[in-house]
C-alpha cells in the first residue's frame, strides 16, 4: 500500500517547520496533499511525489548515477511504486535497483533520520511518447550513510550507464548542495540508539520480552532495554538512563559505555547501537514496566532456548565470556545467599512453580524427556524452579521459556499447594500450581531436553506414567482443595 497522505504531510509539516521560507515553493505539494488523488501516483496531475538519496561515504562524497534517458548525473531515485509502504522505502528500492546498495548497508542519520533532507519542485518535460504532458516532480531527498562494508555500486544497465561519488560542493541540485556543505555531516555511520547490558554480576542478564504482534521493530523476542534517542537527550547515555526509566521503570544512573553494534531495523536499513553496561541485583517482578510484555533474569545456556535477534544473542554471549559468573562458594546474588550458620534443625525445602492450564475440561501435561534426570519418561505440568524472582515472575518466565505462552503475572491465582518427599531421606519441595485466567500462545516444545511434546489429557482421564503429586495436585483443584501432603511419614 503506498504510503498516505497523512503520513507524507508529517514529513512535510517537520521539514517546513526547520525551512519555513520554502512553504511558497512547495504550494503545489500541499495542494497536492489536499487533492483527492493518490499524491504518489505518476498519473496524478498536474505534480506528483517522488523520492530519491544523498548516499554519503565516509570521504564525504555523495553517489550520482548517469541516467541514460536524461544523460544527467542525478541521485538515484525515481517514482513511488504501489509495493512501496513509505516514501523512505521507495527510496530505499531505488539505490538497490540503480546501484545495487541493499538497504542494510545504508544507515539513517542522527540529524535527519527518517526524514527528507531537502524537498525540490522541479518541472518535467512533456514526454509525447509516453503519453506524458508536462508537469511538476515534487522530490523528497532523504540522506543515509553508507556502511564501510556495503558491496561495490553495482549499475542497472537498462537505465544507468555510470556512477560517480562527488563532493558536497558538486552535487548536481543547487538546493540540495546548500544544505548538505551546512548539515556538517562527515560520512560516518553513528549510533542513533542506546540499550543496557543489565546483569547481576554472578550470570544472570535483564532481558525485555517485547510485545508481539505490534509494528515495532523485533516483536515477540527477548531483548536488551533501550530505544532511541530524542530530541532532550544531550547524550547516547542519556538515552539509555531515559529508555531503562520509561520501559521498566528502573532507575539505573551507573550505566559505563561497553561496544557499538547494529541491527536491521524496521526499515531495513542498518541501526547502529551504542551499548552501555551495568550491574542490578533486584526482583524484576517488582519493577513497573510500562512496555512489552515482562522483564526477567536468564542465564547464558537458556539464550539458545530464547526467541532472540542472532545479534543480541551474540553480543550477550560475548559479555558473558567477558564475565564469567563467580565459582561455586565464591557468592551468590544479593538475594539468593544463604545464611553462613542456619538454626539447629533447618532443612532448606526446594520451591518449585507450576502451571495449571485447563481448556475445554482438559488439561496441559508434558511429556518428560526419557533421558531427564527427574521423572524421566512421565507426564508432568509446565514447571520450573525459582530463582531470585518472585513465584509468579518465575512460573511466567518458565512458562514462555518452555511452551512459549505469554502470562501476565496479574492473571495467575494460586490454586493448590503440595508439601511433599518424593523420596526417603529426600529434600523437602513445595510445588505451587497457579492457573492463568487468560494467556497468549500455544504450546511449543522450546526445550527439547527436557519435554518432547505438550498435550490436552482430561481431567478425569490422566494419562500414565504420570508424576505422582501433580495427580494430587490436579484431583485435589477439581475437588476444591488447596493444600496436599505426599510422603511424610505419618
Amino acid at each position: 500500500m503506498p504510503p498516505s497522505p497523512v503520513d507524507i504531510r508529517a514529513l512535510l509539516t517537520a521539514y517546513l517547520d526547520r525551512h519555513p521560507a520554502e512553504r511558497g515553493a512547495l504550494a503545489g505539494l500541499l495542494a497536492a496533499l489536499d487533492a483527492p488523488g493518490a499524491p504518489t501516483s505518476r498519473t496524478t496531475l498536474p505534480g506528483h511525489i517522488t523520492c530519491s538519496v544523498a548516499v554519503i561515504n565516509r570521504d564525504r562524497r555523495v553517489l550520482h548515477v548517469l541516467h541514460r534517458g536524461t544523460g544527467l548525473l542525478l541521485l538515484p531515485g525515481g517514482h513511488v511504486e504501489a509495493a512501496d509502504e513509505t516514501l523512505l522505502a521507495a527510496a530505499l528500492r531505488e539505490v538497490a535497483e540503480a546501484a545495487g546498495i541493499p538497504a542494510a548497508a545504508l544507515a539513517l542519520t542522527p540529524e535527519f533520520r527518517d526524514g527528507p533532507i531537502d524537498i525540490d519542485a522541479h518541472d518535467i518535460g512533456a514526454r509525447p511518447a509516453r503519453g506524458e504532458p508536462a508537469h511538476q516532480h515534487y522530490d523528497f531527498r532523504f540522506v543515509l550513510h553508507v556502511a564501510d562494508d556495503a558491496p561495490d555500486v553495482t549499475l542497472q544497465a537498462e537505465e544507468v550507464d555510470d556512477a560517480a561519488w562527488l563532493p558536497f560542493d558538486e552535487v548536481s541540485s543547487p538546493t540540495l548542495r546548500a544544505k548538505l556543505i551546512a548539515s556538517g555531516l562527515t560520512g560516518v555511520v553513528r549510533p542513533v540508539s542506546a540499550s543496557a547490558v543489565i546483569h547481576d554480576g554472578h550470570g544472570r542478564y535483564l532481558l525485555h520480552l517485547r510485545d508481539a504482534n505490534e509494528p515495532i521493530w523485533a516483536p515477540g523476542t527477548w531483548d536488551l532495554l533501550g530505544g532511541g534517542r530524542e530530541p532532550q537527550d544531550s547524550t547516547l547515555r542519556d538515552t539509555v538512563i531515559r529508555e531503562v526509566r520509561e520501559e521498566a521503570g528502573l532507575d539505573l544512573a551507573d550505566l559505563t559505555s561497553y561496544a557499538v553494534d547494529h541491527v536491521i531495523g524496521t526499515d531495513g536499513t542498518r541501526v547502529s547501537i551504542k551499548l552501555f553496561t551495568g550491574l542490578w541485583r533486584g526482583d524484576p517482578s517488582a519493577l513497573s514496566l510500562a512496555e512489552g510484555v515482562m522483564v526477567a533474569w536468564v542465564r547464558p545456556e537458556k539464550f539458545p532456548f530464547l526467541t532472540m535477534v542472532p545479534s543480541t544473542r551474540k553480543l550477550l554471549e560475548r559479555h558473558a565470556a567477558e564475565h564469567p559468573a563467580p565459582a561455586a562458594g565464591a557468592g551468590a546474588a544479593v538475594g539468593t545467599r544463604a545464611p553462613a550458620t542456619s538454626p539447629p534443625g533447618t532443612v532448606p525445602n526446594i520451591i518449585g512453580v507450576h502451571l495449571y492450564l485447563e481448556r475445554d475440561g482438559k488439561v496441559l501435561l508434558g511429556r518428560r524427556h526419557p533421558d531427564s534426570a527427574y521423572a524421566g519418561g512421565a507426564w508432568h505440568a509446565l514447571a520450573g524452579h525459582l530463582e531470585a524472582e518472585s513465584a509468579t515472575a518465575g512460573l511466567v518466565r518458565e512458562a514462555f521459556e518452555e511452551a512459549g505462552l505469554v502470562i501476565d503475572p496479574a492473571d495467575l491465582d494460586l490454586v493448590h499447594t503440595v508439601h511433599l518427599v518424593d523420596r526417603p531421606g529426600g529434600r523437602p519441595r513445595i510445588g505451587f500450581f497457579f492457573r492463568p485466567r487468560q494467556w497468549e500462545g500455544v504450546p511449543q516444545v522450546r526445550e527439547p531436553e527436557k519435554c518432547v511434546g505438550w498435550q490436552w489429557h482430561g481431567v478425569k482421564d490422566l494419562p500414565e506414567p504420570i508424576v505422582a503429586y501433580t495427580r494430587a495436585a490436579i484431583e485435589g483443584i477439581q475437588a476444591g482443595r488447596v493444600y496436599t501432603e505426599l510422603g511424610w511419614a505419618r
